[in-house]
C-alpha cells in the first residue's frame, strides 16, 4: 500500500436501501494523475448475497406497482441526476480518465436520457391477442418481470452504460443488483445517494463494487439472478456462458467491436473527415462503436490520408479538466501499454505510423505527467491479417487502408470475428442501401456515426454480442411473456 498524502474518497456498497462498508478494499486511480484517488469495496460471495436477499424482498411489492408509478420514479430519478450535472460530469471525468466536455455532453446527459426514454416507454407496451372462433377461443399474452436482475457495465462509459440496463430492468418491474466496474465506480455510488428522494424503495436497486474475478463472478453464479446483462470483452463473456449455463439464465451480452468505416471516392470529405475523427478518436478511442478500420477507395486515398492525419494532429491531449482538450487520459496503465504495444507490433510488420504514437511528441502539464495519455495515433499500410486489423485496440489507434471495388471492401470488412457497428461514406443512395444490407454488423450508419434512436434495436453479431437492447427488445428482455386460453 502506498502512502496517502490526503484523505480518499471510500465508497461503500449500496444493499438493501443503506450504505453497507465492505472488510477489505481495492485502489482506484485517477488516469490523468496516475494517482490513487479513491478506495472501493473488494466485494465478494457475501455482499452478494445480502444485495440478492434485499433484491428479492424488495421484488414483490415494486413488481406489484402500475407502469405509471414506476415512470413517475425513473422520472424523478433523471430530475435529480440533471440537477446535479455538473458534479456528476466532474466526478466521471476525473474516474474515467475522459475529458468533462465527453462527460457534460454525452455521458451524463445520456444517463438521464436513458431513465427519461424507459419511463415513457414502459407506458406504450401492448401486448398480443388473437381469435380463434371456431374453437370459440380467445388466445392473449401477458408480461411479467423476471425477478432479480444481475447488470455488470464496464469502466469506458460508466453512468451511461450502468443506467442503460438499470433504466428498462427497473422499468419493467424487476429489482437489481448491479456491479460497476472496479476502475469507474463513484458516479454509481453517486446515483445511490440520489435513489431515496426519488422514490425508488429500498432494495429495488442494490450496487456491489468489487472485481468481476469476485463480485461479478459470485452475481453470475447466484441461482437467484435468473438474467444478466453485461457489456464488455468477448473473453469475460464467454466466462459467464459458462458459468451461467447450469442455471440456464437469460443472457444480454454487448462485447466487443473491431469497427469498419468504409469511404467511398464519391462520400464528401467536408463531413466525412470531421465525424471520422470522432469516430476514431472520441472518448480516447475507448468506445465499442469507434472505427478502428478505415477502408478508403483507391481514387481518394492521398487526398483523405493526407487531410485525416493534419486534422488529428490539431487534436490536444492533456488534463481532461481542460475545456479545450479534445482527449484525456486512458483508464489505467496496463491498458495503455497494451494500446502502445498494438502500435509497436503493426511498426515491426512493416506498417507505417503516420502521427501520435512514437512519432510525435507529446507534452503534458506539469500535474499530468504520471498520467496515462497517448496521442491519436494513424497507421497506414496495415495488411488485414495483422493483429492491428484483427483485434479490438480500444485506444486512439486507427488503421487506414486503400480498397478497389465494392464487392472487395465488403468482404475484408467483414473478415474480422467482430459485427457490432460499421460506417460507410457515399452520396450514391443505391450503393449506401447494397453495402449496409451485406455488412455483418448489429449497426450500420451511412455518412454518420453514433446517433441513435433508442426505440431501435442496440446489439452485434458474431464474437460482438448475442441479444439486443432497446424500447421493445429490452422490454421483452426484462420480461417473461406467457400466452393465456380462454375457451368461451
Amino acid at each position: 500500500m502506498m502512502a496517502h498524502s490526503k484523505a480518499l474518497l471510500v465508497l461503500e456498497n449500496f444493499i438493501g436501501g443503506k450504505f453497507v462498508p465492505c472488510s477489505s478494499y481495492i485502489d482506484s486511480y485517477n488516469p490523468s494523475t496516475g494517482d490513487v484517488y479513491c478506495r472501493v469495496p473488494d466485494s465478494g460471495k457475501e455482499e452478494v448475497e445480502a444485495a440478492v436477499k434485499a433484491a428479492k424482498n424488495a421484488f414483490p411489492v415494486w413488481s406489484s406497482k402500475s407502469p405509471l408509478e414506476r415512470s413517475q420514479i425513473l422520472n424523478k430519478l433523471a430530475d435529480l441526476i440533471e440537477h446535479d450535472l455538473e458534479a456528476f460530469a466532474q466526478a466521471e471525468s476525473k474516474d474515467q480518465g475522459k475529458t468533462i466536455t465527453f462527460a457534460r455532453t454525452v455521458d451524463i446527459p445520456r444517463a438521464v436520457y436513458n431513465f427519461r426514454f424507459f419511463a415513457s416507454s414502459i407506458l406504450h407496451h401492448t401486448t398480443e391477442c388473437t381469435e380463434m372462433a371456431t374453437m370459440g377461443c380467445v388466445h392473449y399474452t401477458s408480461r411479467a418481470p423476471v425477478g432479480v436482475a444481475g447488470l455488470v457495465s464496464p469502466w469506458n462509459l460508466p453512468l451511461y452504460l450502468l443506467t442503460w440496463k438499470i433504466a428498462p430492468a427497473i422499468a419493467c418491474g424487476n429489482t437489481v443488483v448491479a456491479k460497476p466496474s472496479e476502475m469507474t465506480s463513484v458516479t454509481a455510488w453517486m446515483m445511490c445517494k440520489l435513489l431515496e428522494k426519488a422514490g425508488v424503495p429500498h432494495g429495488v436497486v442494490n450496487v456491489v463494487f468489487g472485481t468481476g474475478a469476485k463480485a461479478g463472478e459470485a452475481l453470475v453464479c447466484h441461482p437467484d439472478v435468473p438474467l444478466i446483462s453485461f457489456t464488455g470483452s468477448t473473453l469475460t463473456a464467454q466466462r459467464i456462458m459458462e458459468k451461467s449455463a447450469p442455471h440456464c439464465k437469460r443472457l444480454s451480452l454487448e462485447l466487443g467491436g473491431k469497427n469498419p468505416a468504409i469511404i467511398f471516392d464519391d462520400a464528401d470529405l467536408t463531413q466525412c473527415i470531421p465525424t471520422t475523427l470522432r469516430s476514431s478518436f472520441a472518448n480516447q478511442g475507448e468506445i465499442c462503436l469507434c472505427t478502428s478500420r478505415i477502408f478508403v477507395q483507391r481514387g481518394i486515398y492521398s487526398e483523405f490520408l493526407k487531410r485525416f492525419v493534419a486534422e488529428t494532429k490539431k487534436w490536444k491531449v492533456g488534463n481532461p479538466s481542460d475545456p479545450t482538450v479534445n482527449v484525456g487520459a486512458l483508464i489505467s496503465k496496463e491498458h495503455l501499454e497494451k494500446v502502445r504495444s498494438y502500435v509497436k507490433k503493426a511498426q515491426a510488420e512493416g506498417a507505417r505510423v503516420l502521427c501520435g504514437e512514437g512519432v510525435d511528441s507529446l507534452a503534458l502539464p506539469t500535474g499530468n505527467q504520471k498520467g496515462y495519455f497517448m496521442l491519436p495515433t494513424v497507421i497506414a499500410e496495415v495488411k488485414d491479417e495483422s493483429c492491428c486489423m484483427q483485434e479490438e485496440i480500444f485506444g486512439p489507434v486507427t488503421c487506414v487502408v486503400a480498397f478497389d471495388t465494392e464487392e472487395e471492401v465488403i468482404e475484408r470488412a467483414t473478415s474480422v470475428k467482430y459485427g457490432l457497428a460499421a460506417t460507410v461514406w457515399s452520396s450514391n443512395v443505391g450503393r449506401v442501401h447494397r453495402v449496409a444490407q451485406r455488412l455483418q454488423s448489429g449497426l450500420v450508419w451511412t455518412n454518420c456515426w453514433l446517433i441513435r434512436d433508442l426505440n431501435l434495436p442496440f446489439g452485434g453479431m458474431k464474437a460482438s454480442g448475442i441479444g439486443r437492447e432497446g424500447a421493445k427488445d429490452s422490454y421483452e428482455f426484462f420480461t417473461e411473456v406467457k400466452t393465456i386460453t380462454i375457451k368461451h
